[in-house]
């Protein structure tokens, strides 16, 4: 390996730029041990940090310090408890006959019954004031924002986060993925592409399937 060259550090929540020259203690922020998803959530099982957004989730800071390596760690899965199954309470004919709430129709958490549905008359349809008739003014556009050329700013496009001048902006400068990342049964992916891998290194590392401009806005 030619002496200076630079490496990218294999930690997780890091991938940053260094040489074997320059990398003192406490000069990596990284991730101690991989992610978690469940039902839309994403969250650092090692400090708790969570965001809904896979975007701002991948900028949370690192909750550990020490020396970039080009070694890459060893994750382990790890399991969210699953609660004991709640045993089933004896339902029976008898039972609901003697249960007040069965016997009127409500629901019964108990005996699982459900109300009975009572005729009710027509809704009758609301009068609309002619005034309401009137077109809703539309809310005037966004100002324009004023961005310096040579001002660095960051992308935000999933899959780029590269600096970037705006004078050197074009329709094909930014390499990303358009479409949403997909967690499901431990597999991680793009919808985009269609590509899903199990370890979340690999999926960091999937290429982006799609070419267009830098965009230095929040992804919403």
């Amino acid at each position: 390996m030619e002496k200076g060259a630079k490496l990218r550090c294999q930690r997780i929540g890091c991938d940053a730029m260094f040489t074997e020259d320059d990398n003192p203690e406490d000069s990596c922020k990284y991730h101690e041990s991989g992610p978690l998803f469940h039902d839309g959530m994403k969250e650092w099982s090692c400090c708790k940090q969570r965001s809904h957004d896979f975007s701002l989730f991948l900028e949370l800071p690192g909750c550990k310090t020490g020396k970039h390596t080009t070694e890459k760690p060893v994750t382990t899965a790890v399991k969210k408890p699953v609660p004991p199954p709640v045993a089933a309470k004896n339902q029976t004919g008898a039972s609901k006959l003697n249960c007040s709430r069965c016997r009127q129709g409500f629901f019964c958490s108990d005996h699982g019954s459900h109300a009975r549905v009572v005729n009710s008359k027509p809704l009758k349809e609301a009068t609309v004031p002619a005034e309401s008739h009137a077109v809703e003014e539309k809310d005037p556009p966004p100002a324009k924002k004023t961005i310096d050329l040579n001002e660095p700013q960051t992308c935000r496009n999933k899959g780029c986060g590269k600096t970037f001048k705006e004078k050197d902006n074009h329709e094909s400068a930014c390499e990303y993925h358009p479409g949403p990342a997909v967690f499901h049964d431990r597999m991680r992916g793009w919808k985009c592409c269609d590509i899903h891998v199990k370890e979340f290194d690999e999926f960091m590392n999937i290429p982006p399937c799609a070419k267009g401009w830098h965009n230095a806005d929040p992804v919403s």
